[in-house]
């Protein structure tokens, strides 16, 4: 009887869950051919400045509320309006910014309601907080409504996605920004700031990941707010039918801006390859026992536990790409930049020139000066507001949260455009295909329409304009 009850559960959960079993979705999808002419650059753009950013935020659950927390400690920012298909994850996102004056609407009618909140003629920037797939239309509906756009990862799920989105900021000059704050991250800037200086020679290789251990530990997977997997399922299910390096950017971020691409080199193509899943499986087994819950996902085909994707560019560098979330690992992104002249590596923090590595203290004095302005004025405005307040990672402001403020309010370029938001993303939908033909070659595709090749480089770190803007 046990065994009918769950077999009924899991067809009727699989359908109204929208989990697809079988062939993945980057099976499918077609690599948009290079006939896109680019109508105008976006890269170096820079839309008209603005004395206050209005804000209107898409998706506030856990993380979104934690986004709602860091803009409210910007000054020059005014919350205009929030955004959820759960009245009650609006309830609570209000009660994180009581005390900081803001005083937003809300619309929780479903999950278009984000179009009316786009329709309104005061609100000057869209934060979308949701899931995956709802990025892509939510970014492009709200440019093409006159609204620049912050997205948190991706910036899409499929190759036609990023098009799309690179298609509508080039004709409506709405900026479209991805955020990854391992690109603003105080090592990963002074790490910028010498491979800039030449302090690594002509780079040759770069390595970056998304490591974390998201499956092992009880915590995970009970089904409150505390959790990861199972208070938001949605995240669940998109390792379900699909095989590939599921969330590359904050690995990738940093290395791409010291090799600049987009602005100097580009990727030229990929390879990308998957282990088998000897995690997931069993654990939604394991789970399926105790928890009805998970019925649903037990027998289904879980993404490769880790998947490696190498890429080459155009001026013959190379990156390798790791992603695992569901082995017993300690967390790792941005990893090692090497050059003609020495190499840097993340864990542990440590440079080497030929075969041996620095002395701690040679190596401390060297970051010190190397240490962009950018990430000492940061610095200095939290200082100045008392310190980073939040207790979780996303409720931190941080550099990038405050850059991306300080550009739009001064009329600056932004530091990480929609062509880097493209670029980044499609590495996704590009290793799924290239996993499914069995480590098949795949040519990258250029969003720049060949302005990679001209454009100037971005990530003013030494911060020559802007800088003004403080934190509550």
């Amino acid at each position: 009887m046990k065994n009918n009850r769950r077999e009924f559960i899991k067809i009727a959960g699989m359908a109204g869950a929208g989990i697809v079993v079988g062939p993945g979705r980057s099976q499918a999808e077609i690599q948009k051919k290079q006939l896109h002419k680019q109508s105008f650059n976006m890269h170096g753009y820079a839309a008209p400045k603005m004395d206050r950013v209005r804000i209107g935020l898409i998706g506030v659950g856990s993380r979104g509320s934690g986004t709602l927390n860091r803009f409210a400690s910007i000054e020059n920012v005014d919350i205009m309006a929030l955004c959820d298909i759960l009245p009650g994850n609006v309830e609570k996102a209000l009660k994180t910014i009581e005390g900081y004056g803001h005083n937003p609407d809300t619309y929780t009618d479903g999950e278009e309601a984000y179009k009316a909140l786009c329709d309104r003629n005061d609100i000057d920037l869209i934060y979308i907080a949701t899931p995956w797939k709802f990025h892509a239309p939510i970014a492009v509906y709200a440019m093409e409504r006159d609204k620049h756009v912050y997205t948190e990862l991706p910036v899409g799920i499929s190759l036609e996605e990023c098009w799309q989105v690179v298609e509508t900021s080039e004709r409506t000059k709405k900026h479209c920004f991805m955020g990854c704050g391992s690109c603003h991250d105080g090592m990963a800037a002074s790490v910028l700031n010498m491979a800039r200086d030449g302090f690594f020679g002509d780079l040759i290789h770069g390595e970056g990941n998304y490591i974390h251990d998201r499956v092992n530990g009880p915590d995970r997977w009970d089904r409150d707010e505390n959790n990861w997997f199972g208070y938001r399922p949605w995240r669940l299910k998109e390792n379900v039918g699909r095989n590939g390096n599921l969330y590359p950017q904050h690995g990738l971020g940093p290395v791409a801006q010291m090799m600049d691409l987009n602005y100097g080199d580009q990727m030229e193509y990929l390879v990308s390859f998957s282990s088998d899943d000897f995690t997931m499986g069993p654990k939604m087994k394991e789970l399926a026992e105790k928890d009805p819950y998970f019925e649903p996902y037990e027998g289904l085909k879980f993404r490769g536990n880790m998947n490696t994707t190498l890429i080459r560019t155009f001026r013959g560098r190379t990156i390798m790409l790791q992603h695992d979330i569901s082995s017993p690992r300690p967390g790792s992104r941005f990893q090692l930049i090497s050059g003609s002249k020495g190499i840097y590596e993340a864990r542990p923090p440590r440079i080497a020139i030929s075969e041996d590595y620095m002395e701690e203290s040679e190596f401390k004095a060297l970051v010190e000066k190397y240490t962009p302005k950018m990430t000492r004025t940061f610095q200095e405005k939290v200082s100045q507001a008392g310190g980073i307040k939040g207790s979780r990672s996303y409720e931190r402001v941080t550099a990038s949260d405050w850059r991306l403020i300080d550009c739009l309010r001064n009329g600056l370029p932004l530091e990480m455009d929609v062509y880097d938001a493209a670029l980044w993303t499609a590495v996704t939908p590009l290793s799924e295909q290239s996993v499914a033909q069995q480590g098949k070659t795949l040519k990258v595709p250029d969003f720049t329409s060949g302005a990679w090749k001209t454009n100037k480089r971005g990530m003013d770190i030494s911060l020559k304009e802007g800088g003004n803007t403080n934190l509550v």
